[in-house]
C-alpha cells in the first residue's frame, strides 16, 4: 500500500528512506485527543505494511513540548463512559506503537507529561533534549496513568523510581532520566529530532527481519519465564534460515560488502 495521500490527525508524517518521521502536531502543547490517539494507531499499522521502512521517530512539533498527554477538558464532567472510551483509544495507540516490527526512537524536544510522556515509553528508545521535563502527573488530579505508563515505566527505571513518579508526582529532568535509565541519551536543545534519525540510520544497517525477530524476543521477557524465552531464541534463530535476508546478510559478509536487505 503507498502512503501517500493519507492524513493523519494530529500528526505530520514524511519518510526519510528507510526511517517514518512522525511530528506530534496539536499546538499549543500536542495534547492527545481521541482521534489523534486513533490516528497513531492507523498510522504504525499502516507504516507495518510498509515492508520497506524499518524504523520509526516520533517527535514533537516546536522547542517546547513533545506531548502534554490529554486534553484534561474531556474529563470535566466525569462521565466514566467517555473515560473508558479515552482509556481504550491510549491503549489501542500506545499498544500497537509498542508492537510496531521495526525501531521507534522518541525524540523528546521539551516537555513530556503523562501520556506524552506514556507514548515515548511505548518506544523502543529514548533520546532527551536537556531542557526536556519528564512526569506522570495524573494523580494530582484525580486520575492515574492509564497508557501503559505504571507498568513501562517501572520496567525501565525499577519500582523505586516508577513510584517517586507515579505516587509522589515527582518531575524529572533530562540528565536524571538518563541517569535513572528512562532515556538511552540526551542532547543539546535543537538536536533530539537528527540524533534520533542517527539512530534510525543504524537500524537501516541491521536486517529488518533479525530486528523484528530480535524485538519480539526481549520484549517477551515482560511476561515469559527466562527458560521459555531461550527455547523461544533458539527456534527464531532457526526460523531466520527461511528468509531471504538471512541468506544475503551472510553471502554480503563473505563477499566483502554492504548487504541489501529485502526484509522478507
Amino acid at each position: 500500500m503507498s502512503l501517500a495521500g493519507k492524513t493523519y490527525t494530529g500528526l505530520k508524517l514524511e519518510v526519510d528512506g528507510h526511517t517514518a518521521i512522525v511530528t506530534l502536531n496539536n499546538p499549543p502543547a500536542h495534547t492527545w485527543t481521541r482521534d489523534s490517539l486513533s490516528a497513531l494507531r492507523d498510522l504504525v499499522r499502516d507504516l507495518d505494511a510498509q515492508r520497506d521502512v524499518y524504523a520509526l521517530v516520533i517527535v514533537g512539533d516546536g522547542e517546547k513540548f513533545f506531548s502534554a498527554g490529554a486534553d484534561l477538558k474531556q474529563f470535566a464532567d466525569g462521565d466514566k463512559a467517555l473515560a473508558r472510551e479515552a482509556a481504550r483509544r491510549f491503549g489501542e495507540a500506545f499498544e500497537t506503537l509498542s508492537a510496531f516490527r521495526g525501531v521507534s526512537i522518541a525524540a523528546i524536544n521539551g516537555y513530556a507529561m503523562g501520556g506524552g510522556l506514556e507514548c515515548a515509553l511505548a518506544c523502543d528508545l529514548r533520546i532527551a533534549e536537556e531542557h526536556a521535563q519528564m512526569a506522570l502527573p495524573e494523580a494530582s488530579v484525580g486520575l492515574l496513568p492509564c497508557a501503559g505508563g505504571t507498568q513501562n515505566l517501572a520496567r525501565l527505571v525499577g519500582e523505586g523510581w516508577a513510584k517517586r513518579m507515579v505516587l509522589l508526582g515527582e518531575r524529572v529532568d533530562a540528565a536524571t532520566a538518563q541517569r535513572i535509565g528512562l532515556v538511552e541519551e540526551v542532547v543539546p536543545k535543537g538536536e533530539g529530532r537528527a540524533k534520533a534519525i542517527a539512530w534510525a540510520k543504524q537500524v537501516e544497517k541491521q536486517s529488518p527481519t533479525s530486528v523484528a525477530a530480535s524485538k519480539r524476543l526481549i520484549q517477551s521477557t515482560r511476561s515469559q519465564t527466562h527458560v521459555a524465552s531461550l527455547v523461544a531464541e533458539r527456534e527464531a534463530f532457526v526460523d531466520l534460515f527461511d528468509s531471504q535476508d538471512q541468506r544475503e546478510g551472510v553471502a554480503a559478509f563473505l563477499e566483502k560488502r554492504a548487504p541489501v536487505w529485502k526484509n522478507a
